[in-house]
């Protein structure tokens, strides 16, 4: 069959109503700090918070009668269960999601809360397969699957539609990449309409599975990511050859860039994203030299990120910045010693976050102690300027490397 751009434009309609229309908004911080002049399409905001209820709605109204009293089945961690779920729901379709066992509750109970049967198997969606191949042979349910459907690519388009009718001097495209199918729909529609821009894919260093397949080389990937979400170990059979004849090319990103990218979506724009739908920023930050002065549409493809993470990403970048930092110095143990200390720091307009107080774990004589500050301050500069008041108080300070922990 093939997807084509009229498949896209009639999606869209049937979409109507269906699905949330997010917002495609100017990003004037980030783009300052990057060099380009960024827009930023918030499919954060979308049904159950990710793209993902685009396809899934596509794929699950073409089901006739007989099959929608059946029911459905898919694999999913996260994103496109929920969204399977959710149109379940609605359209009044039986669903059972079959989940990695070591999905976080939080994801499970969501999935849960829409009313479908949620089955926990295996350790990754690979051993899920084996299930969902059981339940659709026994139970006769139509496979709803994320990514290796055209359907589902159909429906993933209409977000690249809605990007190229609200801004039509967008010269770049950038579309983070796990099985392929919303950078296959988009590149299908960007095709058509502006057939000049440029599409860049985005994928982590750890599973760069659909860059090796398209460059025709043995797919190894594996190992923790905050992308989760496009942590995809094979590339869809249907979303390939569209992303290898329509993508321009795929940019890779480390953890450290993606931990940036969360972090300054939600302080330089109050946008929450998830590991993997911040991974179009992260690359612009890793790969600056393609994007200067360039006019950059974004998607930001999911939100659905553990708060606890998030608050440790927060804290990681505040370090790394210098804005979170951790100094270790050395004091007699008597009284006035920790007054004096707290003093010095406020007096250089710095923030005591947390204070240890050790005499017992550290190979000190008995009469000395060591004072650990974690100290939120407005950069290096400031971290400087209360290192040398405290030398100045003849106290010695070492600032420590670690400074993220905690």
């Amino acid at each position: 069959m093939g997807v084509t751009a009229a498949n896209i434009l009639d999606a869209a309609d049937l979409l109507r109503g269906k699905v949330i229309r997010t917002p495609f908004v100017n990003a004037p911080m980030l783009s300052a700090t990057l060099g380009c002049d960024l827009m930023l399409k918030l499919e954060n905001l979308q049904h159950t918070s990710s793209f993902k209820a685009r396809g899934a709605y596509m794929a699950m109204q073409a089901l006739d009668t007989t099959a929608r009293e059946r029911g459905v089945i898919t694999m999913s961690a996260g994103n496109h269960a929920q969204a399977v779920a959710f149109h379940a729901r609605a359209m009044g379709i039986p669903a059972v999601i079959v989940m990695p066992a070591q999905t976080p509750f939080a994801k499970v109970s969501r999935t849960r809360s829409f009313g479908a049967d949620v089955v926990l198997e295996g350790r990754n969606l690979n051993e899920c397969e084996g299930l969902v191949g059981k339940l659709i042979e026994e139970r006769g349910l139509s496979l709803i699957h994320p990514y290796d459907n055209e359907l589902v690519m159909t429906g993933q388009g209409t977000a690249g539609l809605e990007m190229l009718e609200e801004a039509d001097d967008i010269d770049t495209l950038v579309v983070p990449i796990g099985g392929g199918g919303l950078i296959g729909g988009i590149a299908t529609i960007a095709r058509e309409i502006r057939p000049n821009l440029r599409i860049y894919g985005v994928q982590t260093e750890l599973y760069p599975t659909m860059k090796l397949a398209v460059d025709g080389k043995e797919i190894v990937c594996g190992g923790e990511t905050l992308a989760e979400g496009i942590a995809v170990k094979k590339p869809g059979g249907v979303t390939r050859p569209v992303v290898s004849n329509l993508v321009d090319d795929i940019l890779l990103v480390n953890e450290q860039s993606l931990e940036w990218a969360v972090g300054s979506l939600i302080e330089q724009q109050r946008v929450v994203a998830e590991g993997a739908g911040a991974a179009g920023i992260a690359a612009i930050h890793q790969h600056r030299q393609l994007f200067a002065g360039k006019k950059v549409g974004v998607v930001i493809c999911g939100g659905n990120i553990d708060p606890r993470l998030l608050a440790s990403i927060l804290n990681r970048n505040m370090a790394s910045d210098g804005r979170l930092a951790r100094l270790r110095i050395d004091i007699s143990d008597e009284p006035g010693m920790l007054a004096a200390i707290t003093a010095s720091i406020s007096r250089c307009g710095g923030n005591i976050v947390e204070i240890y107080h050790q005499r017992l774990f550290y190979d000190v004589p008995a009469k000395l102690a060591k004072i650990d500050a974690v100290i939120e301050t407005r950069g290096p500069e400031h971290v400087d300027e209360i290192i040398a008041d405290l030398r100045g108080s003849n106290f010695q300070v070492q600032q420590l490397e670690d400074s993220s922990v905690g």
